[in-house]
Order: structure tokens, then C-alpha cells, then sequence
């Protein structure tokens, strides 16, 4: 009789300890990964207990700004209300579970033109399920901020424009300034954890996303700020402006962090891709930003501006004032994130920046201008036009204190600049992509040697580079500092004030230096009892005769010069020997 109870207690004991256990595994089963994976709701899910900590932040969309690249028009914004989803997210989910369905899928080796991948609807086939619109992305941001050298006026109105007037104008002067710097701690992303560097990429994905649905009127868009007529100035444009850049503005779910997804290149021409598509546009900065001079590939190509002076000669001072136009990228990307700004004040709220390709070029830009960290993705090499554009930078500033992260992958020809030459998609298809270089630190995924990928332009597009590259590998890729690069090195720029060559001149390892003659002129004193004379003596009849290379290395590096009666005799040592 005493065994039954026995019994019913080891039976409730072993129900209890399996709960408990059902209950851990189903916790340890929801990271914070899953928020990911959340359905099409107004508002987002609490994230589960378990899964928080102090370094976790759950991001959702607010705004939509367009930036247009005319300077006679207004900045556009949307402001992505509760009520606005409510109004627009089915219908749009709808929309974008057709485009999802035409989007066609290409194998590894697949052979694809720059135009065919522009062209794609590039949102990732792992989160079809998910809308754009209401999705609640997770992150981490770094346990301890990072130091970071800043301009100390970097926010007061107009001071950075007019330094950029300034350095354009008057770049030698410009170098010679000695700007505020201050060292300030700033919060950072964590690259080193896995999901923050796919939302990041989700940010940057969602740029390319087009809502609400174009119309006429874009009735939901508002003026920034709301516009008044101006009698004395009665060509101001009032009105939709295809022309320009896109950002999304995601914030934290507590207020702390701001983070601006910035689109990046859109097919030129796309076939219905809504009349606020920047493609046409695009192309002409992708080709000012990213090739030598003005993409003057040869004498068949149209140049976007005329700054080519002569075979591999351009004018520096032409390129400086082309790429600070009013109507350029640069000068858009910097309006958009002060309109910001002016929303959420960089002294209340942490700045993130992002963006793939194009946009992630800009937001480097922009983050170097301000000291912002940024999370690039497959973006072009933008070292060239940061020196261009003369950006301020702390001196020495070690790379380490630039908070500029450049994800890519080895299979990409874009980011890894050999997306040019005469058979290239990018030269077929009319853009001039011939520069490597960046800046801050890279991030590469070897996908070539690891996953067996070949080079093409598949491999540049954001929803392959989230489905096939960050969902796969189990840890992020290291980041190093770039090497000592250099872009355009057999071009030769040159300036109205500058009386130096561009370059010093070097050496050819194969060949001995020729001593250049230097003539002087010598006169005699006359003498008294003789008639006036002068004479002429060249230090070039005194010089030695031309060394000859007496000893080189395997691959044709001189390591020991002499002439010939030297040579003579270390081939007499050697016989001997």
C-alpha cells in the first residue's frame, strides 16, 4: 500500500522536472534573432526576458526621406505613423509578395549584366514572409563606446559648408587650417555579433523599398519644413522631384539610436520602377564618385563632366568642383542628414549609418564628415572621393579611431575594384567603376576559396549578400585595415596653382638613371695685357659616364650599380673564384 503513494509523488516529481525542462529549451529555442521573423502587425513584439541584455536594441522604420539633387527643391518626408501602417502595410505586403514572386534566381555561376542586377527587386528571399514596413529589427550595440575623434563644430549651422567652400576653393590653404578637434566616446555597433550585422544589412536592404505605392500627387509626403511660397524667388520648385537619394530613418525601441539607411544604385531605365526611382541620376554620380576623370574610359565614352584634359591627364580643380555641385550626391546626402537632425539632435541621440553600394559609399562619406559610425555593404572604393572632396580629418587619425566598417565579399567585382577593363559588365553597361580603395576597415567573406563562388555581379546585390553569405556563415568576418592602396596611379591630375609635378619622380628598377646635365657657366677675370675672353665649361664634360647595373635580383631589381671598369673587375673576383 505504501508504494502507491510512492509512486504518485515520483510521478508529479517527474511531470514538474519535465516542465521545467520544456520550458528552458523552449526559452533557449526564441533568440533574439527570432524578432527577425515577425509577421506583418502594427507594432512590434516584446522581446522575451531571456533574451535581453543591456547591449540589445529592437529597431523599427519612422521616416522616409527624399533628397532631391536640385537645389530648388524641397526634402521630402514620410512619416511611417501606426496609422499609415494600418492604412498602406497589407496592401503593401500584397505588392511586394508579387514582386518577390517575379524575382528570378540565378545560380552561383550564373553569367549576369550590371543592368540585369540593378534591376532586380532586391529585398531577401529569406524574409519574404516579413514586411518591410513593420518588421522590428534586433541588434547590439559594443559593451564600451569607442573613441573618436570629432569636429567640435561639426553641428553648428553652415560651418561645415562653409569649410567645404573653403578647401574647394583654396585646398593647399585648406590643409594648413587647424581645425577644433575633440575625442568624444561614441556608441558603435557590434560587428563581432552575427545579427547585428544582418540587420544592418536589413536597413540597408530596406532603402531599395519603395512605399507607399507611387502616385501623382504622393499625397502621404510632406515638405521638410513645410514649404511657403517665396514671392522674391518665384522659380522655387514646389513639388515631387525624381532626382535625388532616399533615406530610411529606423529608431530604437528606446529612444537611443538612430540609424539611416541610405539607398544605393537603381537600374537606369528600370522598367516600372515608380517615378521616385534615382536611377537616371544614379548612374552619373556612380561614374563621377568612382572612375579617374569623369569616366573617361576612352574616346567612344561620354563623359559626365569635362575635366579631361589629355591622355591620362585630368584637371584636379575641375574634378573638386564637379563632385561639390549643388546638384551632386554628396550635397544631397549631407542635406538628408541634417533634415535628420533637426528631428532627433545628435546630442540627445547615438547616429549608425548604412548603406549597399552607392549608398554605402555616401554614408561613409557622410560618416567621415561627421564622425558617425558606419556599416557599409559591397560599396565601390571611396577613398578617391573622400580626398577629392577634401573631408576633414583629424591628423594623425589612426584607422582604428574612424569607426568605418566595409562588409564585402571576395566574389563581388565592385568591391573588390576589378569591375573594369573593356569586357567588364560595369564598362558594357556604361559605368566607369575603377577605384579599390577604402577607407576605415574591411570585412571580407572569402566566399571564393570557402564556398567555391566565382567573380561576378550577382554577388554585388544586397539580397544575395544577406541570403547566401550573412544567413550561412556562423561568425562574421575579421576586419583588418587596408594595406597602402592607391587608385588611378597611372593618371596624372593636375591644378591651375600647382607648380610641382603631380607625382615625384621614380626610378626605373630596369634601367640605369641617366644623370641629368646640369650646365653652368664659368667667367674668366680679364687680364690686363691680354683681350677680354670667356669661356664656357659644362659640368656634364666633367660627369662620370652612365653606371650599369652589375647586380640584380630574380626579378629584375638592381641591388648594385657601377660602371664598366667595376663590372670588370667583379667578373674577374667571380672566374677566379
Amino acid at each position: 500500500m505504501m508504494a502507491i503513494p510512492r509512486l504518485a509523488s515520483f510521478i508529479v516529481a517527474l511531470v514538474v522536472t519535465l516542465g521545467i525542462t520544456w520550458t528552458i529549451l523552449h526559452r533557449q529555442a526564441n533568440p533574439v534573432f527570432t524578432a527577425l521573423h515577425v509577421a506583418s502587425e502594427a507594432s512590434p513584439q516584446p522581446v522575451d526576458s531571456a533574451t535581453t541584455s543591456p547591449t540589445s536594441l529592437s529597431f523599427q522604420i519612422r521616416h522616409v526621406l527624399h533628397a532631391p539633387a536640385n537645389p530648388k527643391s524641397k526634402v521630402k518626408r514620410l512619416d511611417i505613423t501606426e496609422q499609415y501602417k494600418q492604412q498602406h502595410a497589407e496592401a503593401f505586403f500584397t505588392e511586394q509578395t508579387e514582386l518577390l514572386a517575379q524575382q528570378r534566381v540565378f545560380g552561383v555561376d550564373a553569367d549576369i549584366s550590371l543592368e540585369q542586377a540593378y534591376h532586380e527587386y532586391d529585398w531577401p528571399q529569406a524574409y519574404a514572409e516579413h514586411n518591410p514596413m513593420t518588421m522590428t529589427i534586433p541588434m547590439k550595440r559594443q559593451e564600451s563606446p569607442n573613441r573618436a575623434r570629432q569636429l567640435q563644430r561639426r553641428h553648428e549651422p553652415g560651418f561645415i559648408d562653409s569649410y567645404l567652400a573653403y578647401a574647394r576653393t583654396n585646398p593647399k590653404r585648406a590643409r594648413q587650417i587647424e581645425l577644433e578637434w575633440v575625442e568624444n566616446d561614441v556608441v558603435v555597433p557590434d560587428i563581432t555579433d552575427r545579427d547585428t550585422v544582418i540587420g544592418m544589412a536589413l536597413i540597408a536592404s530596406n532603402a531599395y523599398v519603395r512605399f507607399p505605392k507611387p502616385d501623382d500627387k504622393k499625397s502621404d509626403w510632406r515638405d521638410v519644413p513645410g514649404w511657403e511660397p517665396d514671392k522674391d524667388h518665384p522659380d522655387l520648385e514646389f513639388g515631387w522631384d525624381d532626382v535625388g537619394i532616399r533615406g530610411h530613418v529606423f529608431v530604437s525601441d528606446d529612444n537611443s539610436t538612430v540609424v539611416i539607411g541610405i539607398k544605393g544604385t537603381s537600374g537606369a531605365g528600370l522598367p516600372g520602377g515608380g517615378s521616385d526611382e534615382t536611377g537616371p541620376n544614379d548612374k552619373t554620380n556612380d561614374n563621377l564618385l568612382f572612375s579617374c576623370c569623369c569616366a573617361r574610359v576612352s574616346y567612344m565614352w561620354t563623359t559626365v563632366c569635362d575635366c579631361y584634359d589629355s591622355t591620362y591627364t585630368c584637371s584636379q580643380d575641375c574634378l573638386e568642383k564637379e563632385l561639390q555641385r549643388e546638384d551632386r550626391y554628396y550635397r544631397a546626402v549631407l542635406d538628408l542628414y541634417k533634415n535628420v537632425t533637426e528631428m532627433y539632435p545628435p546630442d540627445q541621440y547615438n547616429y549608425w549609418l548604412t548603406g549597399h553600394s552607392l549608398g554605402g559609399a555616401l554614408a561613409s562619406l557622410v560618416g567621415r564628415t561627421y564622425g558617425i559610425p558606419v556599416v557599409a555593404y559591397e560599396a565601390p572604393g571611396e577613398m578617391l572621393p573622400a580626398q577629392r572632396l577634401h573631408l576633414p580629418s583629424a591628423p594623425g587619425l589612426p584607422e582604428s579611431l574612424e569607426n568605418i566598417w566595409h562588409i564585402g565579399n571576395t566574389a563581388d567585382p565592385i568591391y573588390m575594384g576589378v569591375c573594369n577593363g573593356a569586357s567588364s559588365s560595369c564598362n558594357l553597361a556604361g559605368y566607369a567603376m575603377e577605384t579599390a580603395c577604402h577607407t576605415g576597415k574591411q570585412c571580407v567573406y572569402d566566399v571564393v576559396n570557402d564556398l567555391g563562388w566565382r567573380v561576378n555581379m550577382l554577388n554585388h546585390r544586397i539580397h544575395t549578400v544577406i541570403d547566401e553569405i550573412l544567413t550561412v556563415y556562423n561568425d562574421t568576418a575579421p576586419c583588418y585595415q587596408q594595406p597602402p592602396c592607391r587608385d588611378c596611379f597611372n593618371w596624372k591630375f593636375i591644378s591651375d596653382d600647382d607648380d610641382d609635378d603631380d607625382e615625384p619622380w621614380l626610378p626605373n628598377p630596369l634601367r640605369p638613371k641617366k644623370p641629368r646635365p646640369t650646365h653652368t657657366q664659368t667667367h674668366t677675370r680679364p687680364l690686363a695685357s691680354t683681350s677680354t675672353s670667356s669661356t664656357e665649361t659644362s659640368s656634364s664634360s666633367t660627369a662620370k659616364p652612365p653606371q650599369k647595373c652589375l647586380e640584380r635580383n630574380w626579378y629584375g631589381w638592381c641591388l648594385r650599380w657601377g660602371d664598366d671598369d667595376e663590372k670588370s673587375n667583379v667578373e674577374a673576383v667571380m672566374t677566379a673564384t
